[in-house]
């Protein structure tokens, strides 16, 4: 089994390649000009990398050829484009064309990538869903999202207001589930033409936790709108867990409602969730010392935190992680995992480093190191 871990950085993305036996990895990249890449994942077949910025406005670049090549779909317009249609000298260096693209200036990056029974999906800063269904090619908006009626309402957290998180159901084209910060969680049933707003804690009515003074946090009879990451358990229920601003939740009821599963973990902050690929009771989380506190694992010691009974009880994992003067940051998207039976877990820091564990999280090495600061982490994986 050939085990690829796709990297997107600040300074484009990376392919992290074992043949065999998930050791001895080898770095490939940086690819896609060096673009930051907010998230990139593969169906197998082809790899798609998603971001952007103020510069060269928002893009998904696409790779068919296990990264051999790259073409870009540049979705809306940067500053690099302004520059270029006023300085010919300019625009022939960077080889650019002038081509509008499909959608002007209305959004600056892409966020998130899901693929999902043939449609591929990308989350947008500000918050917008798109649409594809020719391998990313060209693009739609989903209006009914972008046109929710609690929309007015929503407000940006300290990225911005973007939409992170795209989770499909393997058996449902028409189920999805979005996050967006700091708006909450939406899901549709009926492949995007309507969004319900599915923020409810389980408890709302006797625990509104109007005593919160944080504005994210958890009050009113909601879970906290500032999703930070979220995933969908396997099997044929629809059990969810997120990481938010203000501690980790379970949804047996497809995000319906919510129970808080905070308890036991040493604080109530952190950015990534993973379940395991085969049990939807065992999940991974990395907390973090607070919002305000530095964002680095409590006590400066590194920890993955582990439940196997779906967030009743916690442990915290640290063999091979740094337990000293460790301030790095896990961001939401840097957390993957494989679909090996002893599933192999990685993450990525904003250090620059990976680290993997092939055992479930009981031990860790730190595969790569120096990378520009890590944004997302998925895996694909080839039968050899």
């Amino acid at each position: 089994m050939r085990t690829t871990i796709l990297v997107g950085t600040t300074k484009g993305a990376f392919l992290v390649t074992s043949e065999k036996g998930r050791a001895d990895w080898q770095v490939s990249g940086p690819f896609c000009n060096g673009w930051t890449i907010n998230h990139i994942i593969s169906d197998g077949n082809t790899i798609w990398a998603g971001g952007g910025g103020d510069w060269s406005g928002a893009g998904i670049w696409r790779s068919e050829d296990q990264g051999a090549t790259w073409t870009c779909t540049k979705l809306t317009k940067g500053t690099m484009d302004d520059w270029a249609a006023s300085d010919p000298d300019f625009a022939a260096m960077i080889g650019w064309t002038d081509t509008p693209p499909p959608f002007d200036e209305e959004f600056s990056q892409i966020w998130s990538l899901n693929h999902n029974h043939g449609t591929l999906y990308a989350g947008t800063k500000p918050a917008n869903l798109l649409a594809s269904h020719d391998n990313g090619s060209t693009w739609e908006k989903l209006d009914a999202l972008t046109n929710h009626p609690s929309a007015g309402t929503w407000n940006p957290g300290a990225a911005g207001l973007t939409l992170h998180t795209i989770v499909g159901d393997p058996a449902n084209k028409d189920k999805l589930w979005i996050g967006i910060s700091a708006a909450g969680v939406f899901a549709t049933e009926d492949g995007g033409q309507s969004w319900e707003r599915r923020n409810r804690m389980s408890n709302a009515e006797s625990c509104v936790h109007d005593h919160h003074d944080d504005p994210v946090a958890a009050k009113g009879g909601d879970t906290g709108h500032c999703v930070h990451n979220m995933m969908r358990a396997p099997g044929n229920g629809d059990r969810l867990y997120q990481q938010n601003h203000q501690g980790v939740w379970r949804s047996n009821d497809g995000g319906r409602s919510w129970d808080d599963i905070n308890n036991g973990l040493p604080s109530n902050f952190g950015f990534p969730i993973r379940v395991h690929p085969h049990d939807p009771d065992t999940i991974w989380t990395i907390p973090l010392n607070g919002d305000s506190a530095g964002r680095y694992p409590p006590d400066a010691a590194a920890a993955v935190w582990r439940s196997r009974n779906a967030g009743d009880t916690w442990e915290a994992l640290r063999d091979g992680l740094p337990q000293q003067a460790c301030y790095f940051t896990v961001l939401r998207q840097a957390m993957a995992g494989d679909s090996q039976h002893q599933a192999g877990i990685y993450f990525g820091t904003n250090s620059g480093s990976i680290f993997a564990s092939t055992d479930e999280g009981d031990h860790w090495e730190e595969i790569v190191r120096h990378l520009p600061t890590v944004l997302a982490v998925e895996i694909v994986e080839h039968a050899t």
